[in-house]
């Protein structure tokens, strides 16, 4: 159904990124599959010197592919400068719609069990979908603003939930350990013991995006764990 190519391109030279777009052209005629390039977004992530507007526009059988500055992919909204405003806006908007539901559970008498169930089905698992992609370089505001959906669920139940700091931490280290047991995980070199043994060795950072990212701090999650 949906098809995702991902490419790099390295010092302004976009032929393997569009070689592998007319791969994935040709593969889809010879195996009698059309694509619909009216339903085909561009999203083009450059924290360069060089801007969108430099970049070629990439055409599939003739037609022209829009270029977008967001997109939402696997329920993630995604920016072409890598910030989290619009996806935390979405999905703390459809957090507020939801607890209006469990007012209203809440209302008919149900239990604190059964509106804690509600919330983690209906509510918890849509802010904390793909949170290690995100979490990380969120600002501070918008950290408050999400821990605020969880208090104002909390409130209406009437007992205590996991705050989304906690889950986002857990979430790193469950996936952290994940990866260390694949070998065959792209990932998997980045998360090395140092000869101890005992600790993993930290990763050199540059950005403050990347280090915010998921493998630097899942490193540091892991070695505070060990160390404890």
């Amino acid at each position: 159904d949906d098809t995702t190519v991902v490419g790099r391109i390295t010092d302004g030279d976009e032929s393997e990124y569009r070689s592998e777009i007319d791969r994935l052209t040709k593969w889809c005629q010879h195996n009698n599959l059309a694509l619909n390039t009216s339903k085909t977004k561009e999203l083009i992530v450059d924290f360069g010197r060089s801007r969108m507007g430099t970049h070629s526009p990439v055409y599939i059988n003739g037609s022209m592919v829009e270029r977008v500055k967001n997109f939402k992919f696997l329920g993630v909204h995604i920016s072409e400068d890598l910030s989290w405003t619009q996806h935390t806006d979405a999905i703390i908007k459809k957090a507020h719609q939801r607890l209006y539901f469990l007012r209203r559970l809440r209302r008919v008498g149900l239990s604190r069990r059964t509106l804690s169930n509600f919330y983690r089905c209906t509510v918890e698992s849509m802010l904390t979908g793909c949170i290690v992609a995100w979490f990380g370089n969120l600002s501070a505001l918008e950290r408050k603003r999400l821990q605020k959906v969880v208090n104002t669920a909390q409130s209406i139940i009437g007992s205590d939930l996991p705050t989304i700091e906690g889950i986002y931490r857990s979430r790193c280290l469950k996936k952290a350990a994940s990866i260390i047991r694949d070998p065959h995980h792209p990932g998997h070199t980045l998360i090395s013991p140092l000869p101890s043994g005992r600790r993993y060795r930290s990763l050199k950072t540059v950005t403050s995006r990347f280090r915010s990212s998921l493998f630097p701090t899942a490193t540091g999650l892991l070695n505070t764990t060990t160390s404890k």
